[in-house]
């Protein structure tokens, strides 16, 4: 994923309601967590010689659990993350008897590893979703590493089905591919119509930059920002559950200097599909929009403008690094970064989730505002009437103040689902846990559920530990920062929930899965 990093002064504060936690949620009963990556089926293949691997790393992972057997769930994931972007390829993680035990296959992506074919170097930005008939869409961003180091490697987004729950997949079909340096096909999902199986929408942000910039930028076409700089969100579909997609296309284009980015289709009971985006402003101001358009005709048409939800301030808004490890006795990978080493999180990106039953819609990400500036706490908003309005953002994240340090109070990395029976999840991560005297940065997963009112602070309570132990981020990947992934998975099995993460242990990082039940 490409983030700008322009940092331009300090962003209006806008203050977030906090009222006093008066816990009205029942505790989650967590499962302990099983590796689901526990074998490696790209071991065997070697990597290019363009950044460092980290052989063994399983990372950024997305789940998503079978409508029409819902013991059937599969986890996708980045397998042997590379320093300077992408995998050896996305591998999927099969489970049949609802997460107690695991299988890896993994689809044809056209990487290298994967196959078929030597056309891609690398795979990343793994996603799948189930339609409403238990077939298995996913979708990956494949890529080459740019060896002049002057712009974006040749890269593509490759679509694979499963028609018998991800134990085996059909060849690729290519959705989008450029060649040319300028362009690089970035931060995509894939969502099946839950009411419909005919209909799979795809879509991501298509990032293109002069190529004079790219020349004159001595970081080649990374952050670069100009008058040739532009992010588009793009699109396509299929009307035959995977058979064809049609051509892909932007639908909705930013002004010059500004992208999308982290665009996610949901699909609403009435039938309204929804691409959220993040609508990076570069200049006159620099600022990041959460916002919006919909589709009354399945993706055929768009809205021409976007509905604005909220504003996102991250600390990656206000300092060159959003979630940091200031521990002064560890040696950063970065040398510029002693005493300040990123740890790569969801900073300008969110998640969102929509009620299968009414239509109320969900959406979180890490936030500044509540800690005054002061470190990652997670927001939650919600809209009951279709978009048209949002609740104001309450943080939902209050444990993560446990942590003795202001530092060890970073939250980040959230998602949300909602079950079947409109509870609300919410997992993210922070270091309430850390104890720097004992040489590591201590790191779990939480969870924290709501049963109704939850645009108030005091319905949200009980945060649970998802994580058996405390790991440490300093075994994660190095990728620009301490990288676990830009995004991890949340699912529902009915009424229960299915958190699909990645987390260290024994010096590696591995994909988990753990069911979290809500009390009453």
């Amino acid at each position: 994923m490409l983030r700008l990093s322009v940092r331009t002064g300090l962003l209006a504060l806008v203050a977030l309601a906090v009222v006093a936690p008066v816990a009205q949620a029942g505790p989650l009963i967590v499962s302990s967590p099983v590796e689901a990556s526990a074998s490696n089926p790209l071991a065997g293949c070697q990597a290019d010689k363009l950044g460092t691997v980290f052989p063994d790393s399983e990372v950024e992972p997305w789940v998503d659990v079978n409508p029409a057997n819902p013991v059937n769930i599969v986890g996708f994931y980045q397998q042997d993350r590379y320093s300077n972007g992408g995998s050896k390829g996305n591998v999927a993680a099969v489970s049949f008897d609802g997460g107690l035990t695991w299988v890896r296959t993994v689809p044809p992506q056209r990487a290298r590893c994967t196959g078929p074919g030597t056309f891609f170097e690398r795979a990343t930005d793994p996603w799948v979703s189930f339609g409403p008939d238990g077939v298995l869409h996913s979708m990956s961003l494949v890529l080459n590493p740019d060896p002049r180091g002057g712009g974006f490697g040749e890269n593509a987004m490759v679509y694979n089905r499963s028609t018998n729950g991800g134990l085996s997949w059909e060849a690729p079909i290519t959705l989008r591919q450029d060649t040319d340096p300028r362009y690089l096909n970035d931060k995509n999902s894939i969502t099946a119509d839950p009411n419909d199986a005919n209909y799979v929408y795809t879509v991501w942000d298509r990032l293109q930059v002069a190529r004079g910039e790219i020349q004159s930028s001595p970081q080649g076409a990374e952050n670069v920002v100009g008058l040739g700089f532009k992010g588009p969100a793009w699109f396509a579909r299929s009307t035959n559950g995977g058979d064809s997609f049609g051509p892909a296309r932007p639908i909705y284009s930013p002004q010059a200097n500004n992208q999308t980015i982290g665009n996610q289709i949901v699909v609403r009971p009435q039938g309204q599909v929804i691409d959220f985006f993040n609508e990076t402003n570069v200049r006159p101001f620099f600022r990041a929009v959460l916002s919006f358009i919909v589709s009354t005709d399945k993706g055929a048409t768009w809205s021409a403008k976007a509905t604005r939800v909220s504003q996102l301030v991250p600390m990656d808004r206000v300092r060159e690094d959003g979630v940091i490890d200031t521990e002064l006795n560890v040696t950063c990978p970065d040398p510029s970064d002693q005493g300040a080493c990123p740890i790569r999180t969801a900073d300008i990106l969110f998640d969102v989730a929509v009620n299968r039953t009414n239509g109320n819609l969900y959406a979180v990400w890490q936030d500044a505002r509540p800690s005054g500036l002061r470190y990652d706490t997670i927001v939650f908003t919600q809209s009951l009437n279709g978009g048209r309005t949002w609740s104001d953002p309450v943080r939902v994240n209050l444990g993560s103040d446990a942590g003795a340090r202001v530092d060890d109070r970073q939250a980040f990395t959230p998602a949300v689902h909602v079950a079947d029976d409109g509870t609300v999840g919410v997992t993210f991560y922070d270091f309430r846990n850390n104890t720097p005297p004992d040489g590591i940065l201590g790191t779990d997963q939480w969870a924290v559920h709501c049963h109704s009112n939850c645009q108030q602070q005091a319905s949200w309570g009980s945060e649970e530990r998802i994580t058996d132990t405390t790991f440490d981020m300093r075994d994660a990947p190095f990728a620009r920062g301490w990288f676990l992934g830009d995004y991890e998975g949340l699912a529902s099995d009915e009424n229960e929930f299915i958190s699909f993460f990645s987390q260290t242990h024994a010096d590696e990082t591995s994909a988990f899965s753990s069911r979290l039940t809500p009390g009453p």
